[in-house]
């Protein structure tokens, strides 16, 4: 990419994207459920208008980018994330940066009350991204190519990315202190790795992909979206690579289709636990401090057991525990 081919902004103003119809004289396209019968649709839309940006938020010496997929409706979590890991400060002198992706609100009658709250938080803490699509599952895949082409423009300095969900739990001083160590490393991306997914066939599921849209046995490796690490110029060349590929229904083996394309292979790191953490012989996830100071990241938190984790964690611990989980 040369100097004059780089967006220097949101370059999207309108969308005028009417619906692929010549799909739905396909002879299999008829036994589709509804919701992947739209998003075949309107498969070809990739780019939508800005409700919220912030141009700013890269600016200075940014080491680490926090990125949180979320929702309208679930400021609390936002809230709880804002005064926990996601504190705007330095870390270990490394300067840390948060935004939300955000969808629009599906048109109901909670619409314009929802967005109208949502203006307010963004004015109070100006760290919402939200683009002018609706949520939806399956539109999960336009968050993460929308956020690749954001970052792509506002970013192109920030050395790290850390993406994941509203209901995790992440060690911040331990990610900034396992990303020092790692070297830089343009390809850097690790989470707990899926190397051998099958796409799910039984038509019920969420899941639900039809041969016609995938017919290979196994999805390329990918890491889990709860949560993972990225290096901030694997996540520019993510965002060309996207370019050429069909957008897929399941964001998380969407990104490893990107990955695919790159020759790039994503690594395990032990520390991160999107599956929650298990004390060996109880089934129930472990709420004990101790078995958090050494981890990166953890699936799933409800904002009081955030809020509360994030306490006993940053107050004087004394754990007997040894660091077992730093090393990727």
């Amino acid at each position: 990419v040369t100097e004059d081919e780089v967006v220097k902004a949101w370059d999207v103003i309108n969308v005028h994207c009417s619906a692929n119809v010549s799909l739905t004289r396909m002879p299999w396209f008829a036994d589709l459920g509804k919701n992947i019968q739209q998003f075949l649709l309107y498969r070809h839309c990739r780019f939508f208008p800005m409700i919220f940006n912030h141009p700013e938020k890269c600016e200075g010496d940014v080491f680490l980018l926090l990125v949180v997929k979320s929702m309208i409706p679930q400021h609390r979590r936002r809230e709880a994330i804002r005064k926990t890991w996601g504190q705007e400060r330095e870390v270990r002198g490394k300067r840390i940066k948060l935004v939300f992706l955000l969808g629009a609100a599906t048109r109901g009658e909670e619409h314009p009350h929802h967005q109208k709250l949502l203006e307010y938080e963004d004015r109070l803490y100006g760290d919402i991204l939200q683009w002018d699509f609706e949520e939806s599952f399956y539109n999960l895949t336009l968050k993460e190519v929308n956020f690749l082409k954001w970052f792509s423009i506002y970013c192109p300095s920030v050395p790290f990315i850390f993406k994941g969900d509203d209901d995790i739990f992440v060690h911040t001083g331990n990610v900034v202190e396992f990303l020092e160590s790692s070297g830089n490393e343009p390809d850097l991306l690790i989470g707990a790795v899926l190397y051998t997914s099958p796409p799910v066939r039984e038509k019920n599921s969420k899941y639900f992909i039809p041969l016609e849209i995938f017919n290979e046995t196994f999805y390329p490796p990918y890491v889990s979206g709860g949560g993972f690490l990225m290096a901030g110029p694997l996540a520019m060349k993510m965002h060309i690579a996207s370019e050429d590929l069909d957008l897929f229904p399941i964001d998380d083996a969407f990104l490893g289709m990107c990955l695919k394309v790159l020759s790039v292979s994503p690594k395990e790191h032990t520390g991160i636990k999107t599956w929650g953490v298990q004390e060996p012989g109880r089934e129930t996830m472990s709420k004990d401090p101790c078995f958090y100071q050494d981890l990166l990241v953890v699936h799933r938190f409800e904002p009081g057991e955030l809020i509360l984790m994030w306490k006993l964690l940053t107050s004087d611990l004394i754990c007997t525990q040894s660091k077992l989980f730093f090393k990727s």
